[in-house]
């Protein structure tokens, strides 16, 4: 069988970051979806790792340590995603405190931008939704603008408010491309562009973004994944071909409340492509 056939999922959210599970319920759902290979990549956080492997292993599946990277690349947000590190490691863990601390005053800069629109305490709503304070982002606000009636479900609230242009909108400063692969690499990891159809980019970008990546040592991008469509997985298997990166396969589940796509429901990898499971056979627990 062909290693492209394995139901992995290297890509969802827990409390720690912005999602609505704890590391033990996104176990048990994705090893009831039948995934046989699971990683927890929270947002610039790798506190939830080991619960999420002693989880894993409690039931049955196998397990890579992950975490995913705010970046700002071209005056954009883009997410790195690394896979099968030391979630140990000193210099990763500074990293992505670092990568954190201007978390909060976004927030509060947010808040504001809302006030002046009518929405009040907006930041204390937020908070109600906060797993983690130091984490606290713009799916926070989503949720309490839901639960406040302001707007029908989150993607109406990203649409109205929490967009570029829109009240709300905050733009912020992260991780460099060359730090936040450095910081996985030397950990032992792998670093995967996340859902790269997401990005706001020309094609000149696009291809300035995977030049840069794979000059300073990326190796994997994100096919198979929660928001592309059948021709963007198509679009990037053929871009994992033109860079020689292998490909990833994640949900980037957050909540049964808000995800479309669920733990372990992906379409498998196209076969001609090399999983990026291949490149840390080693690091798999």
């Amino acid at each position: 069988m062909p290693s492209t056939i394995l139901n992995a999922d290297l890509h969802c959210h827990s409390i720690v970051s912005d999602g609505t599970l704890t590391p033990e319920a996104l176990a048990a759902r994705a090893a009831a979806n039948g995934v046989e290979l699971w990683a927890l990549t929270d947002h610039d956080e790798v506190g939830g790792q080991h619960r999420a492997r002693a989880a894993a292993h409690a039931q049955g599946m196998r397990y890579l340590t992950g975490t995913e990277i705010s970046v700002t690349f071209a005056g954009q947000t883009v997410h790195i995603v690394g896979l099968g590190f030391d979630a140990d490691d000193q210099r990763l863990q500074q990293g992505l405190r670092q990568t954190r601390g201007g978390r909060a005053q976004r927030a509060q800069e947010m808040a504001q931008g809302l006030a002046q629109v009518g929405i009040r305490g907006a930041y204390e709503g937020a908070l109600q939704f906060v797993g983690n304070p130091d984490l606290i982002s713009r799916t926070h606000f989503a949720r309490f603008l839901v639960e406040s009636g302001v707007c029908g479900d989150t993607h109406e609230v990203f649409r109205k408010y929490l967009t570029e242009g829109k009240p709300g909108f905050v733009p912020h400063r992260w991780a460099t491309l060359r730090d936040a692969l450095s910081w996985i690499q030397d950990a032992g990891g792998v670093a995967v562009i996340a859902h790269p159809a997401r990005y706001a980019f020309t094609a000149n970008e696009e291809f300035a973004l995977f030049t840069e990546f794979k000059s300073h040592g990326g190796r994997a991008v994100e096919v198979m994944t929660g928001s592309h469509s059948s021709a963007e997985c198509v679009r990037y298997a053929a871009m994992a071909h033109e860079f020689d990166l292998a490909a990833s396969r994640g949900s980037d589940f957050h909540s049964p409340d808000e995800s479309h796509t669920d733990l372990g429901s992906l379409p498998y990898l196209p076969g001609e492509l090399t999983p990026v499971w291949e490149l840390l056979a080693d690091r798999i627990q």
